[in-house]
């Protein structure tokens, strides 16, 4: 990922009819996003968008101090 750290990402490949399913997971936070494209296209590129959706949310994300209540 950028910025320097690297994080362990799951990728998950769904093939339905003439799309593919592609599921990204940080596996440090649980974060999880999907995406969908074209059956033809290539696995690479599919991985590569999920991993700048995943980048995109993990920045997103509200820091556990920003959250009301606390954490059990």
């Amino acid at each position: 990922m950028s910025g320097g750290a690297e994080r362990e990402v799951i990728f998950e490949i769904t093939r339905i009819g003439d799309a593919q399913r592609v599921a990204a997971i940080d596996v440090a936070s649980g974060v999880e996003v999907v995406v969908q494209t074209p059956a033809s296209a290539a696995l690479a590129d599919a991985q590569a968008l999920a991993l700048r959706k995943l980048e995109r949310a993990l920045r997103q994300r509200p820091r556990a101090d920003d959250r009301p209540g606390k954490l059990v």
